[in-house]
């Protein structure tokens, strides 16, 4: 099968096109042909030795992602769930080695969902680990309540504009920041107040957030701090800066720290029934083929991806 291989923790000139064999699965994993898959911030650190390079680097070379779409093509026989021909998605095997960047990827049938029919294999793609980061860290962390107010820094972003969905759907009255040219965008999937983080302070929204999800961190983190409700929830979904948030957090009277998505069965059939209503869209601003790779690296690094990247195989 064609796969792309990490060589060695760099730039794209790593990522190389490979023939390696199919993988063969475990009794309890189903044998998955990709259709699409989608790219994450965590993709562009691991691959440039950050992220989750750390827990892989014993086994390079490796297949890098997570995220994937596509058909069952073989089961296990321990798995009762998914049957030859069904259409799935999910995250795979986070924050392991889920090796997606590949024609067909073996899955524990815990780690996926049946695709709903009313959406393409891209957008299912797109709804993986930025969707579960977002669904984890509004329902399981901070378990969010109709009427809460929350910020979602970055809410034209990947995590951020699920949780934009996601919160509101919670009942939140969610404010989102991202710059003056994502306005709309931001409005557009619900959020009641937006601003403009290049000429508006923090605090034009108020002081009173009850929760804060910030992908950036750094001073911007600490910054949520100063709009937020003593006792309120800060999230941090980038690691280097987990103790800051938590040391930080603690002397505002703010319970701060650093959250990390992880595979779920129960959750990524709760992101499938948002998608089968309707409740959640994702939004897919570009596609690559499986042989750009490295161009969908690339403009994922930027930081200007309104929703999400996918690249079909």
């Amino acid at each position: 099968m064609k796969a792309i291989v990490l060589q060695d923790f760099g730039g794209t000139e790593n990522l190389i096109f490979k023939d390696i064999p199919t993988p063969s699965i475990k009794d309890d994993e189903v044998l998955i042909q990709s259709k699409a898959l989608s790219i994450n911030p965590v993709d562009i650190k691991t691959r440039s030795g950050k992220g989750m390079a750390g827990r892989i680097k014993d086994l390079m070379p490796v297949v890098l992602g997570w995220d994937v779409s596509g058909i069952v093509v073989e089961t296990g026989k321990n798995v009762t769930r998914f049957k030859t021909g069904d259409e799935v998605f999910g995250m795979v095997n986070f924050p392991g080695l889920g090796n997606a960047y590949a024609e067909f990827v073996a899955a524990p049938a815990s780690h996926l969902a049946l695709k709903p029919a009313n959406i393409t294999h891209e957008a299912a793609a797109a709804a993986t680990l930025a969707a579960l980061t977002a669904w984890q860290a509004l329902v399981t962390e901070a378990k969010v309540q109709p009427g809460q107010r929350v910020l979602i820094q970055a809410a034209a972003g990947g995590v951020g504009h699920f949780a934009v969905q996601i919160a509101k759907y919670l009942g939140a009255y969610v404010v989102g920041t991202s710059s003056a040219a994502n306005k709309a965008f931001v409005l557009g999937l619900g959020a009641d107040e937006h601003i403009d983080y290049h000429t508006q302070p923090l605090d034009a929204a108020g002081k009173d957030h009850d929760f804060v999800l910030d992908p950036i961190s750094g001073d911007n983190i600490e910054r949520s701090f100063e709009v937020m409700k003593k006792g309120g929830i800060a999230l941090s979904i980038v690691s280097a800066f987990a103790d800051l948030v938590k040391e930080k957090a603690a002397a505002k009277g703010i319970n701060g720290y650093f959250f990390m998505v992880s595979t779920n069965e129960k959750d990524i059939q709760s992101i499938a029934d948002l998608l089968a209503k309707g409740i959640t869209q994702p939004y897919v601003s570009k596609i690559f083929p499986f042989e750009e790779m490295a161009a969908a690296h690339e403009a994922l690094a930027t930081g200007r991806t309104l929703g999400k990247i996918i690249v079909t195989v």
